[in-house]
């Protein structure tokens, strides 16, 4: 069966009542909870650390999805794993040795997905594509939430697919960025399996109903 997973952002929620949204994502339909680490360095902006990990990891009944935006991630991905994360990824542009921080990740019991810029071709991913849990495909530039998607995703979408059945590869599809009720759908039919989305969610005025009408 094919995968339709919602993966809501904590980078759009409120942070004065953390606890709170993350009680209506468990109460949701959303799958997973994604969370957006960013270092001020790989990209232009500073999210959160381990504090707000530790948050996550007292509260959230759902997998945690946890998206390392950050320069060295193979420095702090066993410390995000203790806080709780199912599933790390990292920006293959931001990994020198991405093989090995892959299966760090992996030995350490969680997931590991690897990430790639709008600009990155899905090519650079043929030597580690039967290595990892899950790709994550940026449809905007990272760093800021509420930007613009990007309609080449939907090319790299079908390049990525074909490269994981190439390669008898159970990695999953993740689009990340611009994500909203009038493209969830496309994005799905083009090969996607899990959608995050923030904006779109938190600034709903009912978030549980547009997480429903996200997976359908």
């Amino acid at each position: 069966m094919k995968n339709k997973l919602i993966a809501p952002s904590l980078l759009s929620a409120d942070f004065g009542n953390l606890h709170r949204d993350i009680e209506m994502l468990n109460n949701s339909q959303a799958d997973w909870i994604h969370v957006d680490v960013m270092d001020g360095r790989f990209v232009p902006n500073i999210s959160f650390g381990f504090p707000v990990m530790k948050t996550v990891q007292q509260h959230a009944k759902k997998f945690v999805d946890v998206h390392l935006m950050i320069v060295e991630p193979e420095k702090y991905v066993e410390e995000f794993i203790e806080y709780g994360a199912d599933l790390v990824s990292v920006h293959l542009e931001a990994c020198t040795h991405l093989h090995r921080t892959i299966h760090q990740i992996q030995d350490k019991g969680a997931k590991a997905g690897v990430v790639l810029n709008p600009a990155t071709p899905v090519l650079m991913l043929e030597d580690i594509i039967a290595d990892v849990d899950l790709v994550l495909l940026m449809s905007v530039n990272p760093g800021f939430g509420g930007q613009k998607f990007i309609q080449n995703t939907y090319k790299k979408i079908s390049e990525t697919k074909d490269l994981i059945l190439s390669n008898n590869s159970t990695a999953l599809i993740q689009i990340d960025g611009g994500v909203n009720l009038d493209n969830a759908s496309k994005l799905f039919e083009a090969g996607a399996d899990v959608l995050v989305a923030g904006n779109a969610v938190f600034s709903s005025q009912d978030p549980e109903r547009t997480i429903e009408l996200l997976k359908f």
